[in-house]
């Protein structure tokens, strides 16, 4: 019989719920994840088209929760990258509700990384969403969501 050789790295994706959030930090990230190295740039550090891709589904869970459905990504805001991410940190991403309009739900999204137990600033970003029905096309969003 053959062994199993098993990934060096193991990508860990957590929608989390708020009863196991870390007595440290108090907040419920939307989205926590280890980064592999395909996930690397040239310089070795994670792809900043990576944590992009993460900060929108991240917004996706908050804006869904609150749109009661499903929604599609309309716009990011300015995302300016304070800080490199490596290969295996933990990345945290904090969404919260900015702004809810008829059809839309702008999200903020904050990044950090746990760097020897300290979380750092990565980025941040606003998104904004827009509740969609079965057809895909925009659909109000009920009053007192999320």
């Amino acid at each position: 019989m053959r062994a199993v050789r098993r990934p060096r790295w193991i990508l860990e994706t957590v929608l989390t719920d708020s009863s196991k959030t870390s007595p440290r930090d108090p907040r419920d990230p939307a989205v926590r994840v280890v980064l592999l190295p395909k996930d690397t740039n040239q310089h070795g550090t994670i792809f900043g088209g990576i944590i992009m891709s993460y900060i929108d589904i991240a917004g996706g869970v908050q804006a869904s929760r609150i749109a009661g459905g499903p929604v599609v990504t309309v716009a990011m805001k300015e995302v300016v990258f304070k800080q490199p991410v490596m290969v295996g940190e933990v990345v945290s991403f904090y969404a919260e509700t900015v702004r809810v309009g008829r059809t839309s739900v702008t999200v903020h999204v904050d990044v950090e990384v746990d760097r020897s137990g300290r979380l750092i600033p990565v980025t941040a970003a606003d998104i904004v969403f827009v509740a969609v029905d079965g057809n895909g096309r925009p659909r109000p969003i009920a009053t007192g969501g999320g």
